[in-house]
């Protein structure tokens, strides 16, 4: 029996209701709330993700990481990003959606200047390790 009860309330965020914020885990990305970390008492968390214009990714990208974390996709919405999964190059575009199971090291290197994808992860608040990568990294694709 759960000590204290369940958070799962109704939420609507509009459109333009929330802020984009430099706040997030990249500085290179801009990010917009959903409402839903706090509608499930953080066990979810979704969020709208860009690409910041003032950072294209000329300076490095993500770096290789994992996240410490039970359930994460990303569903792109607009655009493209390049990722590394392992040593597996991987373009994502709009319309595509990547199930990251729980502790794969990616780098997510090149991106255009549109990029927006929506991310949903469990719990809300997850853990990101940065690690040694298996492989070189492609240049990125210059924006102009």
């Amino acid at each position: 029996m759960l000590d204290k009860p369940l958070v799962n309330l109704f939420s609507l965020v509009k459109a333009g209701s929330t802020p984009w914020r430099t706040d997030g885990l990249r500085s290179f990305f801009l990010y917009r709330d959903l409402g839903v970390a706090e509608a499930t008492g953080g066990r979810v968390i979704a969020q709208l993700v860009k690409a910041n214009p003032d950072f294209p990714p000329e300076g490095g990208g993500t770096g290789w990481h994992r996240h410490v974390a039970d359930f994460h996709i990303v569903y792109m919405t607009k655009g493209w990003a390049r990722f590394l999964y392992g040593d597996k190059e991987t373009l994502v575009a709009a319309g595509d959606c990547v199930h990251q199971q729980p502790g794969i090291i990616h780098y997510l290197f090149d991106y255009s200047p549109d990029m927006e994808y929506l991310e949903i992860t469990s719990p809300a608040v997850f853990g990101t390790v940065d690690v040694e990568g298996p492989c070189p990294i492609p240049p990125p694709t210059p924006w102009s």
